[in-house]
């Protein structure tokens, strides 16, 4: 059986009888962070020339942290890579093991992976982007060369995808379950977000009725690098998704909704630059350090359990995520991400 992350139980927190409701989210109105130093950077070897490391996805099994997460090397290929540690003070200390060195996986490319157990199915899926969204599958996630060789979703693009996306293309897929259905959520770079859905029966299979569910007119408003939750026991679901400082600064940030459902509604919860989930002005840095990082970009908050529920706990949230050192520039393959935790402040639990 799986491990679950050692955090509170969420529904000691809030009535689970309660009958969610958006203007009564238990989440606080303005969110506060505070943000570790980084804590894993690339390790780059004789073969892996690698620059950065980013989009991280994080599980906890056989009692240690379970990181796959995008790495781009010096001519610009990305693909994945693994570490696992029992603490994050000892995460840059870790050996990284590279997917290209997975038969299956091989020298392909790959990105913004995300890991969780399929309880029905006894089964662990890594799902990712090879341009369109594959999966692969595995009885153990702590070994990464157990993958199994990649398989996509769909046989082609959905049309509502080729409409809208413009010069975009459909990227970093985002899968969540609930008691009957599964979703895949996923962004095209052009200010839409989409959703896809199966039965929990026929997953991974299926995947059909691609909708629209949020839109802008900037498209660096609604960009990339969605999330999706269950909040606890609530009832609930927060999504997550990232933006560009359009209004001032063009640093990354993220925005967050929230909705009653997999396939309902989105309200907005923390939607601007001025009031973000989580964005340079309302993180703080341990200690009084620096600012190591201005932006706050795609990542994966600390589960509260690994199944295909993607619960949190709203009580106690966490965030992985990528960060960078405010005066590097140039080609965006190129830019040295780093990975950092951000702790919710100001919790109403």
């Amino acid at each position: 059986m799986p491990d679950a992350a050692e955090t509170p139980d969420p529904a000691d927190a809030f009535d689970p009888a309660d009958a969610f409701d958006p203007a009564e989210v238990p989440l606080p109105e303005r969110f506060a962070w505070t943000s570790s130093g980084p804590l894993l950077s690339p390790h780059p070897d004789e073969a892996h020339d690698i620059v950065s490391i980013k989009d991280p996805t994080v599980i906890r099994h056989n009692d240690e942290w379970q990181v796959y997460a995008t790495v781009a090397n010096t001519d610009g290929e990305w693909s994945l890579a693994h570490t696992s540690f029992a603490d994050w003070s000892g995460a840059d200390e870790a050996e990284q093991y590279f997917l290209d060195t997975n038969p299956a996986i091989g020298g392909r490319y790959a990105a913004a992976p995300q890991v969780f157990y399929f309880e029905p199915q006894d089964l662990w899926y890594m799902v990712f982007q090879t341009g369109p969204p594959a999966y692969s599958t595995t009885t153990d996630p702590s070994r990464p060369e157990t993958w199994t060789e990649p398989r996509l979703f769909f046989e082609e693009e959905p049309p509502i995808v080729t409409e809208n996306k413009g010069e975009g293309g459909w990227l970093d897929f985002w899968t969540i379950c609930d008691a009957t259905d599964c979703y895949l959520f996923f962004s095209d770079g052009n200010g839409h977000m989409y959703r896809s859905q199966t039965t929990v029966a026929e997953f991974p299979e299926g995947f059909d009725d691609t909708a629209i569910v949020l839109e802008d007119a900037d498209r660096f408003r609604l960009f990339e690098a969605s999330n999706v939750y269950r909040l606890g026991d609530s009832g609930g679901y927060l999504m997550i998704v990232e933006a560009l400082a359009v209004e001032s600064d063009w640093r990354r940030y993220f925005r967050a909704w929230t909705s009653d459902s997999l396939d309902g509604e989105w309200t907005p919860l923390a939607d601007s630059e001025a009031e973000p989930f989580a964005r340079s002005h309302n993180v703080s840095f341990a200690d009084g350090q620096p600012a190591w990082t201005q932006d706050f970009s795609h990542g994966e908050l600390l589960r509260d359990g690994v199944d295909q529920m993607l619960t949190v706990n709203p009580c106690d949230l966490t965030y992985l995520y990528q960060g960078l050192d405010p005066a590097a520039e140039g080609e965006y393959s190129q830019l040295p991400w780093r990975l950092g935790l951000l702790t919710l402040d100001n919790p109403v639990c």
